[in-house]
C-alpha cells in the first residue's frame, strides 16, 4: 500500500466517455443501477439500487444527510444592463451573504444587482472589490426577504457539469426525499435513489435509518489543482450530529452491528465527528480531506454514486473501497455503460463486520 505523499493527483484520472455523463434525473428514482464492490476481496456485483433492501441487514444503521438545496442561483442585471449571476454560498445573517459573482471582475464593490421574475424583485449591493486568487465575495440584501424571494427567483444548482438550464423537475428530483434543513449549495447525490418505499421497506426489514446534517458547500465541485495532495486544502463544510443519531450509533458500535453511510457527505461527517476520539454529538465545521491510506473509525460501508475524475470524492471512496479495487470497479462501470455523476447510477461498498462477507 502507498503512503499518503505517494498518492498524487493524476493517480485518480480515469478515461470517461461524456455519454455515460447523467444529464437527466431517472424516470423514476430507484431505477439506478448499483454496482457491488467487496473491499476486502474486490469480488464485483450487478443490480439495482432496491437490491439494498436484502444487501443491507436488520440492525444496520443506515445514516442519511438530511441538507436541503436551496435555490441559491441568482440569474440578475448590473446597473449598465449587462447579465450578472449570483450563486450564493452562505447567509451571514443580518441580509450580508457570501457568493460567488459573475462576471466578478467587473462587478466592484458598491455595485448593484437586479434580480426580477414573474412581478418579483429583488437587489444585492456588492460589499467589497474582486481580489486576485480569491473566489468568494461579499454582497448584502439589506432588509429585504431573501428566504422567501429564492423560491420564486432562485434556480437550483445543478452541477457544473450538467450543461442545461434548470427545470421545475429539478426542484424535487436534485433532492432527496427526507431534505429536511435548509443550507446546501448541492446535494447529497447518494441519497437520490431513495424514495419513500424503499426506505419504509428498509424500516420493516429492521435497518435503521438515523440522520446527519452536512451543508454540501460549492467545494465539492472544487477542482484538485496540485499533483502533491497535501497541497490541497478542503472548503470548509458546516455538519451536526444529533444525540439520538449518537446514542443509534454507539449502540451498533458496541453490539456488532454495521454503520452503512449513505453518500461521502455523510462519512466526512461521521468520520469528522470521530477524528479527535470517541464519535461526538454537536455542530460544528469540517474541512477533512479523505484519502488513501486512511483509517475510518466510523464507516463500516458505504452507498455512494460514481465521481468526477481527480476528485475529492472520487479520492474518498478510494480510501474506502481500495485505491485497486475502485479503479477496477471503475472499469467496469464504464465498460458496463453505467450512468455517472450527481443524476447516475451507484455503487455499494460493503464493509467490514467478517472477512467472509458477500457484497
Amino acid at each position: 500500500m502507498k503512503t499518503v505523499s505517494e498518492y498524487r493527483l493524476s493517480d485518480f484520472d480515469y478515461p470517461l466517455p461524456e455519454a455515460l455523463i447523467a444529464t437527466e434525473p431517472p424516470r423514476a428514482r430507484t431505477d439506478a443501477r448499483l454496482l457491488c464492490l467487496h473491499r476486502k476481496t474486490g469480488a464485483l456485483r450487478h443490480g439495482q439500487f432496491p437490491d439494498l433492501s436484502g444487501l443491507l441487514r436488520p440492525g444496520d444503521v443506515l445514516v442519511l444527510n438530511n441538507t436541503r438545496v436551496l435555490p441559491v442561483r441568482l440569474l440578475g442585471k448590473k446597473e449598465t444592463g449587462g447579465k450578472a449571476e449570483v450563486f450564493l454560498l452562505k447567509d451571514l445573517g443580518a441580509g450580508q451573504w457570501r457568493a460567488l459573482l459573475k462576471p466578478g471582475g467587473s462587478l466592484k464593490k458598491n455595485s448593484r444587482i437586479f434580480f426580477e421574475e414573474a412581478g418579483d424583485r429583488l437587489m444585492a449591493d456588492v460589499l467589497d472589490d474582486p481580489e486576485s486568487g480569491r473566489m468568494e465575495r461579499l454582497i448584502s440584501f439589506g432588509d429585504q426577504k431573501v428566504g422567501e424571494k429564492l423560491r420564486i427567483l432562485g434556480h437550483m444548482p445543478l452541477p457544473p457539469y450538467i450543461h442545461r438550464a434548470d427545470h421545475a423537475r429539478d426542484r424535487e428530483e436534485y433532492q432527496t426525499v427526507y431534505a429536511e434543513v435548509d443550507g446546501a449549495c448541492a446535494a447529497p447525490t447518494a441519497g437520490l435513489h431513495f424514495d419513500r418505499p424503499l426506505l419504509d421497506g428498509l424500516r420493516e426489514r429492521g435497518v435503521r435509518p438515523v440522520y446527519v446534517t452536512l451543508h454540501v458547500s460549492y467545494g465539492t465541485f472544487q477542482p484538485v489543482s496540485h499533483e502533491d495532495l497535501s497541497r490541497h486544502v478542503m472548503f470548509e463544510e458546516e455538519y451536526g450530529i444529533p444525540e439520538n443519531t449518537l446514542r443509534e450509533i454507539q449502540a451498533a458500535k458496541k453490539e456488532g452491528r454495521r454503520v452503512v453511510a449513505c453518500g461521502t457527505t455523510s462519512v466526512r461527517a461521521l468520520e469528522s465527528a470521530a477524528a479527535d476520539g470517541p464519535l461526538r454529538a454537536g455542530w460544528t465545521s469540517t474541512r477533512l480531506f479523505i484519502k488513501p491510506p486512511y483509517d475510518f473509525k466510523i464507516t463500516d460501508a458505504l452507498i455512494t454514486n460514481f465521481h468526477l475524475p481527480q476528485s475529492t470524492l472520487l479520492m474518498l471512496v478510494s480510501a474506502f473501497g481500495g485505491f485497486e479495487n475502485v479503479r477496477a470497479a471503475y472499469r467496469e462501470a464504464v465498460a458496463r455503460q453505467y450512468r455517472f455523476f450527481s443524476y447516475g447510477d451507484a455503487m455499494f461498498i460493503s464493509g467490514r463486520i467478517s472477512e467472509g462477507e458477500e457484497p
